[in-house]
């Protein structure tokens, strides 16, 4: 695929802060909808923190995982399903829970095995937003979404040297 430096122009970092603040935005919008849900399946690993956060927001204390691996930190590669979930009604009553759609190889995955489930990102690139019944921010292809358990505080030094 290339190295993050050939594919990616734009770095938008998110503090835990304003992931819990769109996750709880993602939850009004799924409260609001007339669909009630049974139980969530969070993709691992983006997919745990904003399941957490929507599971306490719509009530929900059924929750799942589907494990599937598609990232290096450089760049995407093949996804791989590391553990997948057995669902009675091709998951009807489910809600899907990620922390991104990017390409849409991922969801198309999940998709496959979970149909009738409603599936909802918390950010969406333009190549994934087909792939997902709601979202909440539209960042353009070109840019890495850097994650906060993917970063960390630490001290720069002042553009002066001084």
């Amino acid at each position: 695929m290339g190295d993050k430096a050939d594919r990616y122009k734009r770095t938008y970092p998110i503090s835990w802060e304003q992931l819990h603040r769109d996750a709880k935005a993602l939850s009004w919008r799924l409260h609001d909808g007339e669909q009630k849900y049974d139980g969530i399946v969070a993709v691992t690993r983006g997919g745990l923190v904003p399941a957490a956060i929507i599971a306490r927001e719509l009530g929900i204390y059924h929750i799942d995982t589907i494990c599937i691996t598609s990232y290096s930190w450089k760049d995407q590669g093949k996804a791989t399903i590391l553990k997948s979930i057995d669902a009675k009604d091709e998951g009807k009553g489910l809600l899907i829970i990620d922390d991104l759609v990017d390409t849409g190889k991922t969801g198309k995955l999940v998709r496959q095995m979970l149909p009738k489930a409603f599936f909802a990102t918390v950010y969406a690139k333009p190549a994934g937003t087909p792939i997902v019944d709601a979202f909440v921010t539209e960042v353009s292809q070109d840019t890495w979404i850097l994650f906060p358990w993917d970063s960390e505080s630490k001290f720069v030094e002042p553009i002066s040297g001084r």
